[in-house]
C-alpha cells in the first residue's frame, strides 16, 4: 500500500472509531466475563482481528480491576513498529508505573483518544469503548498462535484470579481475599516490592 499515491495510502490506513465497536458478546463464568472472539496476551492485553490485517488492541478486565484507576496512560507513537510481547503502553498512577505489552506486531496505525482523554475508559468498558490502538498486523494469524483464544480464555482468566489470591496470601496476607475477585486497585495499593513481583507475575513486567 505504500506505493499507492499518498491519499489512497491514507485512506487504507484508516479505521474504524470507538463509537464504532460493537458490543462484544461475553462468555460468563466464574470471575470475570471474556468477550467472544478476542485473543489474549498471558500479559493481560487483547486483540481483535477486524480483517484487512487490522487488530484492535487493549488491555483485559482482570488488569483493569487491578488496577482500579488510572491517572494517565502513555502508548507508542504513531506508525512505529512494535514487536509482539514488546512495550506497547505505560498506565500511570499516584507517581507509579506499570509497562503493557502488545499482543501482536506491526505498526501502530490509530490511537484511541477517548481512553487518553479518560484513561478510566479502559477499567470501565475494556472490551468495547475502551480500547488502546489498532495494529497493522500482516502476520497476525502467525502471532495469534502465541495468544489464549477460545474456551481456554475463560479457564485462564479463573486461574489468574486464583493465583492472585494465593501470590497475595504469601507476599501481602492482609490484602488476600478468601475466593470471589480480588480488591480493586490492588495494584497501587500495595508497596513497592509486592508490586513489582505483582507485575513480574501477571504482566511479564
Amino acid at each position: 500500500m505504500y506505493f499507492r499515491r499518498p491519499q489512497e495510502a491514507a485512506d487504507a490506513l484508516q479505521v474504524a472509531p470507538s463509537k464504532g465497536l460493537a458490543a462484544p458478546i461475553m462468555l460468563k463464568g466464574t470471575g470475570f466475563e471474556v468477550p467472544q472472539g478476542y485473543c489474549f496476551h498471558p500479559g493481560h492485553t487483547w486483540v481483535l482481528d477486524e480483517g484487512h490485517q487490522n487488530a484492535r488492541v487493549g488491555i483485559d478486565a482482570f488488569a483493569g480491576n487491578l488496577f482500579g484507576k488510572i491517572d494517565s496512560i502513555e502508548l507508542a507513537a504513531l506508525n512505529r513498529w512494535v514487536r509482539q510481547g514488546q512495550k506497547l503502553c505505560t498506565v500511570k498512577r499516584e507517581g507509579r508505573s506499570i509497562d503493557l505489552l502488545s499482543p501482536v506486531e506491526g505498526v501502530l496505525v490509530s490511537v484511541n483518544h477517548e481512553v487518553l482523554k479518560n484513561p478510566n475508559l479502559i477499567v470501565e468498558d475494556p472490551y468495547k469503548n475502551g480500547w488502546l490502538c489498532v495494529v497493522k498486523a500482516p502476520e497476525l494469524a502467525i502471532n495469534a498462535k502465541n495468544l489464549l483464544q477460545g474456551a481456554i480464555v475463560t479457564a485462564w482468566m479463573q486461574n489468574s484470579i486464583a493465583r492472585l489470591g494465593a501470590t497475595l496470601q504469601q507476599l501481602s496476607p492482609a490484602l488476600a481475599q478468601d475466593g470471589g475477585l480480588p480488591v480493586k486497585g490492588l495494584f497501587f495499593q500495595v508497596d513497592a516490592s509486592v508490586q513489582q513481583q505483582l507485575a513480574q507475575e501477571f504482566f511479564l513486567a
